[in-house]
């Protein structure tokens, strides 16, 4: 009876080991996806700028004040994102996951906003489809801090999308065509001009899912 006792807890404890795995806090085996040194991983799109400054990516409008992205050359599926960012000047940006982005630098795919204070950042948006999905409360408008470094964090999990901003919750989204899509991370700049944003310590989890 004590060896079947013992049996049945060790079950148990290897299976919540399991579960732990598959629920890591962000940072724990996660891949940088910026170096701090170049562009290496990513590739442009568009004539916006791109480049790296004091060990911060920069993102900043050019002459021709069109949208620019800059895309991981990886893709991902399920996923436990951080990174920060600082706006300068206008900070209208974003961070699509599960994109794509033909020639004529077109995206598809979802946006976790990034913008001034009162624009909704860590809303939710479909590019060329279906608009606002979700936006935070205005309530939550006083989490950005401008001029200054903020973190955002996005775990895509299936359907689930979830963002943080400076550690608080602001959005959680389902959504079942988020759900069937894999495709790149991609920073974007906004058309318009006038536009600069520094980004730093941008780092993946790749999540583990049951069933796989």
């Amino acid at each position: 009876m004590k060896i079947q006792a013992c049996s049945l807890y060790c079950i148990l404890l290897l299976a919540a080991c399991s579960t732990f795995k598959k629920t890591a806090q962000p940072g724990e085996g996660s891949i940088s996806l910026f170096n701090g040194k170049d562009l290496s991983g990513w590739t442009a799109h568009g004539k916006e700028k791109w480049y790296v400054e004091s060990g911060d990516l920069v993102c900043e409008s050019g002459p021709y004040v069109g949208y620019g992205y800059l895309s991981t050359d990886s893709t991902f599926k399920d996923f436990d994102l951080t990174l920060e960012f600082k706006q300068e000047a206008n900070g209208n940006s974003g961070v699509f996951f599960r994109c794509s982005i033909d020639e004529t630098v077109k995206i598809t795919g979802w946006q976790a906003e990034v913008a001034p204070m009162g624009d909704h950042t860590g809303g939710i948006y479909e590019s060329y489809g279906r608009g606002w999905l979700i936006q935070p409360t205005a309530a939550l408008d006083h989490v950005l801090k401008e001029n200054d470094w903020n973190t955002l964090r996005i775990r895509c999990v299936g359907p689930e999308v979830k963002t943080w901003l400076n550690g608080i919750l602001m959005v959680t989204l389902e959504d079942e065509k988020i759900g069937e899509a894999t495709g790149k991370i991609a920073l974007q700049i906004h058309d318009g001009g006038g536009i600069k944003v520094r980004w730093r310590n941008i780092r993946i989890t790749p999540v583990e899912t049951a069933g796989e």
